[in-house]
């Protein structure tokens, strides 16, 4: 619009009151930018969240008392444990003889081939070092975490227990602890201080944390709670 004309020169609008105002995105264009925002967001901050449960949590060392110490299976060799599941296994001893709990659930199948289980090795270890025959019982089920802690919670749910300290490796500790929580235990975490599996390498903490990433989008899911239903 033109205002006014002065000396030849004609003045507009736009050059008394300066540029034309802009314009306004569409409501579309807005909510397509929030959406992208929030889509970058999730996509950066629950994976680092993830980590941190895993790291935080490795760090744990709870001694409450429980109902049961529960030792997660690793690869057994013809009957004897492997560095990783003796591990596992002095650690739950510890905890049995510090009053922890004072029985031990060991858990874990087998392998095509193998003449035993994770959780049977695992039993044959603890009596042969120490603990008494009717304080711990093998759950010879499971070839990976949430398979084993199924099995390990209807257990716990036929004898009336509701409470577990988990005995794994520390960067395994947060997916452990996840899946027997959503089963509905009253887990608690100890995991090992020494021994093989006990350092928090980097490729490590990274499967764990993809690992649990699965469990939280994925498998949590399907998980039908089995103690304390």
């Amino acid at each position: 619009m033109i205002i006014r004309d002065t000396g030849g020169v004609t003045l507009r609008a736009e050059d008394v009151t300066g540029a034309a105002p802009a314009r306004r995105r569409s409501p579309v264009r807005r909510a397509i930018t929030v959406v992208l925002v929030v889509l970058l967001l999730a996509v950066v901050l629950v994976p680092t969240a993830a980590a941190l449960r895993v790291l935080l949590t490795a760090r744990q060392d709870d001694r409450t008392r429980t109902d049961v110490v529960v030792v997660l299976g690793a690869a057994q060799f013809w009957g004897r444990p492997s560095p990783v599941l003796e591990a596992r296994l002095a650690r739950a001893g510890t905890l049995v003889d510090e009053g922890v709990a004072s029985h031990v659930l060991t858990v874990g199948g087998n392998q095509p081939g193998d003449r035993t289980t994770e959780a049977e090795a695992g039993r044959e270890w603890l009596v042969g070092h120490g603990l008494s025959a009717s304080a711990v019982t093998a759950v010879p089920v499971g070839n990976d975490t949430l398979s084993s802690l199924t099995a390990v919670a209807r257990v716990m749910a036929e004898r009336g227990w509701t409470s577990a300290t988990l005995v794994t490796d520390p960067a395994h500790e947060a997916r452990s602890l996840a899946m027997a929580r959503a089963l509905g235990i009253d887990a608690r975490g100890a995991p090992t201080r020494s021994g093989a599996g006990s350092v928090l390498t980097l490729e490590y903490v990274a499967r764990e944390t993809g690992g649990l990433l699965y469990f939280w989008l994925v498998e949590r899911r399907g998980i039908a709670r089995v103690v304390g239903a």
